[in-house]
């Protein structure tokens, strides 16, 4: 069992300091993270918190998946280990396509 946990369907509204007080009554928090868009800075809504121990990360499971906070039901289970950003990614083109700018239309 992984000490990281997701948390899923977060509210707009949801703070770092929101969920860090509500994961505490679970056990020592040890870190939070909501994953906000680079441009506009607003919460994607999903974000991370590490428990101190994996026991406090099982009861925080228990306790809060299918909660309510900010009147949304949230999604809490354990975070699954990042994959390798390309891994199961296609290109829409063979990389020796010549698919760039005047590529594939003949000479001219």
């Amino acid at each position: 069992m992984n000490k990281k946990l997701y948390i899923g369907n977060l509210s707009g509204n949801v703070t770092e300091d929101d969920l860090r007080a509500n994961f505490s009554a679970a056990g020592k928090v040890l870190s939070v993270n909501i994953i906000r868009d680079r441009l506009t800075g607003l919460s994607k809504g999903f974000g991370f918190v590490e428990m101190a121990s994996e026991d406090e990360a099982k009861e925080a499971i228990q306790k809060f998946n299918g909660g309510q906070l900010d009147e949304k039901t949230i999604v809490v289970s354990e975070a699954r280990p990042k994959k390798d950003r390309d891994r199961g990614r296609t290109r829409p083109y063979p990389s020796n396509s010549g698919g760039g700018f005047r590529g594939g239309r003949g000479k001219r």
